[in-house]
């Protein structure tokens, strides 16, 4: 329980902390570091390739040579990992995603290249199999259109050693399957991959939130339905501690929360229930709307990033993923 203060006004002042800038800064209760970003890279075919993605002004598309350079921008400005999504061709997506589990496929390709020029940098792949499947889902689909667990699974397993061979340092299950983070866990030591880490996407929302990412891997008009049957309810919290505490029995180094801003009740919760690593991504509709206000006057860029960034903290964020991380980093340099 909070011990209230004996004191009260006047002899109790709390403006007198806040009366200049070096006591503003001495009595700050929490610091925004680059240590404490990720930054969410999409890597797609050619060479000397930048192609912006229209739904996230600033943020574009990489060819595997370009996103070797935005990992040097990474490391240079203090920022410890990079996240890689890949944009898939479309004649490269099958029902059955195998192209996930070509060992010299996009992603594979970026991070070899990744760990060749920039060792000291940690990568980050997502495992789920949406940038590589026809339709748009996150697993295998059956002819009543229902989403195979089980199955889906052998496929994760199959993908995560692929990644894990190629140099990944944290594999992160983004695909809301049950029972993958063990089945993972299980061959990553077996594989002799025991160090590589496991992020699980343990809260993962079917969130309205993530339009924008989908025209950025090329999902966009896929997606057969929806994710309801394996994305969480955007209503329930008591369910989010529940996937945390399993992805954490099965294995799991650390877990995500996503989206971010309007979740933060649910990194709290976790961070005070199992006082583990919790990471939240900011998601690129979180992402536009920043965007959008600061282009139509309605705050200033620099001051809503980093006061995003510092609720993010606050609720008991080890760290974020978020696109803005470049220019947050160097605002903070």
């Amino acid at each position: 329980m909070t011990n209230i203060p004996s004191a009260s006004y006047p002899a109790l002042r709390l403006r007198r902390t806040r009366a200049s800038a070096w006591s503003r800064a001495m009595h700050a209760e929490h610091r925004l570091h680059p240590s404490d970003l990720i930054w969410p890279l999409f890597v797609t075919e050619g060479k000397q390739v930048e192609e912006p993605i229209a739904s996230l002004p600033g943020v574009s598309r990489w060819s595997v040579d370009r996103v070797v350079e935005r990992a040097r921008d990474a490391r240079d400005a203090g920022i410890p990992c990079i996240a890689l999504f890949p944009n898939t061709q479309p004649e490269r997506r099958s029902d059955d995603g195998q192209e996930a589990l070509n060992p010299d496929n996009l992603m594979c390709r970026a991070i070899r290249a990744i760990k060749d020029a920039v060792p000291d940098i940690g990568v980050l792949t997502d495992v789920a199999l949406d940038p590589y499947t026809a339709h748009g889902q996150d697993g295998l689909v059956d002819d009543r259109g229902r989403i195979l667990n089980d199955q889906t699974i052998d496929v994760l397993v199959g993908q995560s050693l692929n990644q894990a061979a190629a140099g990944a340092d944290i594999i992160a299950p983004s695909d809301m399957m049950d029972g993958r983070v063990g089945v993972i866990r299980a061959a990553l030591e077996q594989s002799g991959h025991q160090d590589v880490q496991i992020m699980a996407y343990a809260a993962k929302y079917a969130s309205a939130f993530y339009g924008p990412f989908r025209d950025a891997v090329g999902s966009r008009g896929l997606l057969k339905g929806d994710k309801k049957t394996y994305q969480m309810d955007p209503s329930n919290a008591e369910e989010a501690l529940r996937e945390v505490a399993l992805d954490l029995a099965e294995g799991a180094d650390s877990v995500m929360v996503k989206p971010g801003l309007p979740y933060l009740d649910i990194v709290r919760a976790v961070k005070d229930r199992f006082a583990v690593p919790v990471f939240a991504y900011q998601v690129s509709g979180e992402y536009a709307m920043i965007e959008a206000a600061a282009a139509a006057g309605a705050g200033d860029r620099d001051a809503l990033i980093l006061e995003t960034l510092m609720s993010f903290r606050r609720a008991g964020c080890t760290g974020v993923l978020t696109y803005h991380a470049l220019h947050a980093a160097r605002l903070m340099g």
